[in-house]
């Protein structure tokens, strides 16, 4: 029997809420869920389906094909939408919603791993060293992309920083990651320097008379959003002359590569990057692979 159009709205918005309040998720990957499943429902309606309580293997299948066929979906793509409805049938079968798991036998398509792009130290000393630090919103700028290499932060995270967050006398920021995992990050002495410069100096004459508790303003007195940051970190890295494509999850990636390139261990990295699995944290080992290279080459006789 055919659902009518928007009958599924209710019990996709009784899933998001019930994942948010179970895992603290972030609005965005609340969204993704929202997004995946609300499609899959008007397709279901317009192709004289069942609402998507009552979806079987076969209408998950012909919406795969479609997905790939008409709108030229990629695997990731259905991958997502894939896991976007395990997660939502398993919640049925706990609220008692259905029975079974019409997503028991599908697979997600596989993957290739893609390694992340990074930067060069080299790099990005030229990027850290771009900003202008004779001007209030340069000396902002530096602080925040000096913090953003020294912790690893997401992007969301260090837009979003509290001035509470960071203990300059301990020398770490106390971040609260994805699912609201809080984890301590070392912040290292040049990165504390700018922060503490731009506290002293910058911050004060940006916020003029207003108040704010974030960390990192802008000059109307609110924190800055992840779309503003992307511009000026491609800003800054054409000033340095970096021609590769550039985003601030890339200095992410530097932070971690260069981590384990100087030795460190990828449990640590795990840590501090805030991966709750250490299979997520792995995408860097072929860096550990090209550095024990190196090493062989360098101190083997026959290397």
């Amino acid at each position: 029997m055919k659902a009518p159009a928007g009958a599924d709205t209710p019990v996709v918005e009784r899933f998001c809420d019930s994942v948010w309040l179970a895992d603290g998720l972030s609005r965005n990957t609340l969204e993704a869920y929202r997004r995946d499943l609300s499609q899959f429902a008007a397709w279901l309606a317009a192709h004289e389906g069942p609402g998507i309580l009552a979806a079987g293997p076969a209408d998950i299948h012909r919406y795969l094909a479609w997905q790939v066929e008409e709108r030229k979906a990629k695997p990731r793509t259905t991958g997502r939408f894939v896991s976007s409805l395990r997660r939502f049938y398993r919640f049925a079968i706990q609220e008692s919603l259905r029975r079974d798991d019409p997503c028991a036998q599908i697979e997600a398509p596989k993957l290739p791993r893609s390694l992340p792009k990074s930067l060069t130290e080299a790099e990005v000393e030229a990027l850290l060293a771009a900003p202008d630090p004779e001007t209030d919103l340069g000396i902002r700028d530096k602080a925040m992309l000096e913090t953003l290499y020294a912790s690893g932060l997401r992007v969301s995270e260090l837009v979003g920083l509290k001035v509470q967050q960071v203990s300059l006398d301990m020398g770490v920021v106390r971040v609260l990651g994805k699912g609201a995992k809080e984890r301590l990050t070392p912040l290292g002495e040049e990165s504390l320097a700018w922060i503490q410069r731009y506290q002293k100096l910058a911050r004060p004459a940006i916020l003029g008379a207003r108040k704010s508790d974030t960390l990192f303003v802008t000059g109307r007195g609110g924190p800055m959003t992840r779309q503003a940051f992307w511009g000026l970190v491609k800003r800054y890295a054409a000033k340095a002359g970096i021609r590769s494509p550039i985003s601030p999850h890339t200095l992410r990636h530097a932070f971690a590569t260069h981590l384990i390139n100087h030795g460190a261990d990828l449990r640590v990295v795990q840590l501090l990057l805030g991966h709750a699995d250490i299979s997520t944290t792995q995408i860097y080992t072929h860096v550990a692979r090209e550095r024990l290279k190196q090493i062989h080459a360098k101190h083997h006789p026959r290397g």
